[in-house]
């Protein structure tokens, strides 16, 4: 079907046909935990211990009927030959690096990734025997002069969570490739409208499905695409032995959430633009970081490797915490809140010290450029659905309010302690 149909279409018909008990147009959720086998024989056991391809389903936790509707749609969205739908992003990430690593290998990856995946690579894979260098995966040079003969895996996340730094995915695949590593590319926040990583030579690709793909903030789910041999691989060793399998009907609400995906994708772009442009030219406002601005130091890099710029920006306020804390008191439609890619906006604060320092294998050097490009720390904002002016309203409202001198509330003060 992918060969035949625009994304358009195949984020609405792909893996999903008519209920053949029942001619329902919906997939149901099969909320079942076991399913009766196939006729006995010896190549009923080589499927269940994931020697096929598309192994009958057994149990839940190894595949699933509402799962594998879910995962058809994503490799077609994807254009990968297969997909692993897990129970989060973090799972995706896991299953992943713990498939194609080992003790004693290598790898590089971004330095500025989701926390989550940063504190994986840099606390606990080493753990393990596993090497772990981060770099500025930006700078091609850099990460060249860091591979290694044992460098199995090279990990980017493009563009990169929270400070939105581009890498280029093709010459990076050129340079992965030339040592003998994988590449695998973190592409969640823009997802595949926006860009096509396996065309640009990526081996595998990871979604939090949390985010853009699902778009309703309603279910938590991850996805790990990727070649047939590997994909099966992962969902052998990995999905099985740790168990991070997605429930059916966080399945079904992700689907349906996929339906609208080209829409929204394209009203997220609209609004993130007029609204870093609004930003840019706000006096409360010191620095605006989007890739569509010409500003952005990957400006053209973006034009070429993405066919839009997505929803998500940051900006730097003077007043630093204080006009933060105000900001994030005063705002009535967008919502102080983590996570992103939802229909409703939001935002949140990251104080540049806090969030270095909660990566303890950073060097000073690398400390210092993410400083550098976060000033006293940045607002991230996940620009939503709503009225473009309706939102740049609430935010002069809210920016034009009063600052906090020095003081944080308790609750700010607690909710950004946690992060």
């Amino acid at each position: 079907m992918r060969d035949k149909h625009a994304l358009e279409t195949l984020a609405i018909h792909a893996g999903e046909t008519p209920d053949a008990a029942t001619g329902a147009l919906r997939a149901p959720i099969h909320m079942a935990t076991s399913f009766e086998l196939p006729d006995f024989g010896p190549k009923l056991f080589d499927a269940l211990m994931m020697e096929s391809e598309r192994p009958p389903h057994a149990y839940t936790r190894w595949s699933n009927p509402t799962l594998r509707a879910l995962e058809d749609r994503l490799a077609a969205l994807e254009g990968a030959e297969a997909a692993l739908a897990t129970a989060s992003g973090m799972a995706a990430v896991a299953s992943l690096l713990f498939t194609f690593l080992s003790s004693g290998d290598h790898v590089v990856a971004s330095e500025v990734c989701y926390a989550g995946t940063v504190e994986l690579l840099g606390e606990h894979l080493p753990r393990f025997g596993i090497d772990v260098t981060l770099v500025n995966t930006s700078d091609v040079d850099e990460v060249q002069g860091a591979l290694r003969p044992e460098t199995k895996l090279l990990y980017v996340e493009t563009p990169a969570n929270p400070i939105l730094r581009i890498a280029d995915i093709a010459a990076l695949a050129d340079v992965a490739h030339g040592e003998g590593a994988l590449l695998a590319v973190d592409s969640t926040f823009a997802g595949p409208v926006l860009q096509r990583p396996f065309d640009l030579g990526a081996d595998y690709v990871v979604h939090s499905l949390t985010k853009v793909l699902n778009g309703q903030g309603g279910a938590v789910g991850g996805v790990v695409l990727g070649p047939r041999e590997g994909i099966r691989r992962i969902r052998q060793d990995m999905l099985v032995h740790l168990g991070g399998a997605m429930s059916p009907f966080n399945a079904w609400l992700i689907m349906r959430g996929l339906t609208t995906l080209p829409l929204r994708i394209e009203r997220h772009c609209q609004n993130a633009m007029e609204i870093a442009r609004f930003l840019e030219g706000h006096p409360h406002v010191s620095r605006v970081v989007y890739p569509g601005l010409e500003s952005h130091p990957h400006h053209a890099l973006a034009q070429r490797q993405m066919s839009g710029f997505g929803g998500m920006l940051t900006f730097q306020l003077k007043g630093s915490l204080g006009a933060a804390v105000s900001l994030s008191e005063r705002v009535r439609l967008f919502k102080y809140a983590t996570s992103l890619g939802h229909a409703h906006s939001l935002l949140f604060y990251y104080p540049t010290d806090m969030y270095i320092d909660q990566v303890s294998t950073l060097s000073g050097d690398q400390k210092r450029r993410i400083r550098e490009w976060m000033g006293d720390g940045i607002v991230r904002a996940s620009v939503g659905l709503e009225n473009v002016q309706d939102l740049i309203a609430d935010l002069d409202q809210a920016l034009r309010g009063r600052t906090w001198k020095g003081r944080i509330a308790p609750a700010a003060y607690r909710l950004l302690k946690d992060r």
